[in-house]
């Protein structure tokens, strides 16, 4: 799933490593490899522990082995920001569409535009083909707001997850 670099200007934020605040990010999407799964269980950990602690459920092993044992290379997306790893996003195939899962970027990178560009792409490609796409987030999190900017709304909720549905077409993509 490759695509050329884009640039999206974002808001500055803590800036990752050799990118300055406030400059935009070139980005990137390259198909996942096998060998990418540690870079990404690891990334998981990093970006899910602050919601998972809030709710009582960060397990430090657990939190890894669970991107290990669903870890889909030909359905996921490694995110390149200024060259280097920056995050990733899986979509699966779903008996009505597509799930959309495993979406990380890193801490640094967050706030800039970049997650926002990235499932504006996403978007439009499962927007050809006329299907929804199903996501779920952890309840309280911040990733929340980004998905119902995108479309996203509420189809069920428990007390750790939010369960979220969009049909073709919805939303304002250009936030």
């Amino acid at each position: 799933m490759d695509t050329s670099a884009k640039t999206d200007p974002g808001r500055p934020r803590q800036a990752a490593p050799g990118i300055e605040p406030g400059r935009p990010v070139e980005w990137a999407l390259r198909s996942a490899e096998p060998a990418d799964v540690e870079a990404i269980a690891e990334l998981r950990a990093t970006v899910m522990r602050p919601d998972l602690e809030r709710l009582g459920r960060f397990d430090e092993h657990r939190v890894r082995q669970r991107l290990r044992d669903s870890f889909s290379p030909q359905h996921t997306s490694v995110i390149v920001a200024a060259g280097a790893f920056a995050g990733c996003v899986t979509v699966r195939p779903a008996e009505d569409g597509r799930w959309l899962e495993h979406f990380y970027l890193a801490p640094g990178l967050q706030g800039r535009g970049i997650g926002s560009a990235v499932l504006r792409t996403l978007l439009e490609r499962i927007d050809a083909d006329g299907v929804l796409v199903r996501l779920n987030v952890l309840q309280g999190s911040a990733a929340r707001r980004l998905y119902e900017r995108h479309g996203f709304t509420v189809e069920a909720q428990d007390p750790i997850d939010v369960y979220m549905v969009r049909r073709p077409g919805a939303g304002a993509l250009g936030t």
